[in-house]
C-alpha cells in the first residue's frame, strides 16, 4: 500500500475495455523530507477521490484485477481509500 496525493485525472477517448466506465487518476506518492520522491503513476479510482485528496493506493496487480473483475486486465494500481489525516511520529 502507498500513501499518495491525487494530482490529476486522465481523459481518454480510446482505451482498453477494462477501463470502460472507470475513473483514472494520476497519483504522486508521498515521501519523507530528504527522501527521493517516486514518479507519478496512474491508478483506477475505486474510492471516488478527487484532485488534492490524500489516498491509499493498492499497487498489487491481482487485487486491482479482482476489483475490475477481469483476471487478464492490464492494470496494476487502484485507489482504495481516502485518508483524512497522516501523522508521522519520530
Amino acid at each position: 500500500m502507498i500513501i499518495a496525493k491525487v494530482v490529476g485525472n486522465v481523459v481518454s477517448t480510446i482505451k482498453h475495455s477494462c477501463y470502460a466506465g472507470r475513473k483514472l487518476m494520476i497519483v504522486r506518492p508521498m515521501h519523507l523530507p530528504g527522501d527521493k520522491p517516486d514518479d507519478d503513476f496512474v491508478a483506477i479510482d475505486a474510492a471516488h477521490a478527487g484532485i488534492g485528496d490524500t489516498v491509499l493506493v493498492c499497487s498489487e496487480g491481482n487485487a486491482t484485477r479482482a476489483l475490475v473483475g477481469n483476471p487478464n486486465a492490464p492494470v496494476r494500481s487502484s485507489i482504495v481509500g481516502i485518508i483524512d489525516s497522516v501523522s508521522i511520529i519520530r
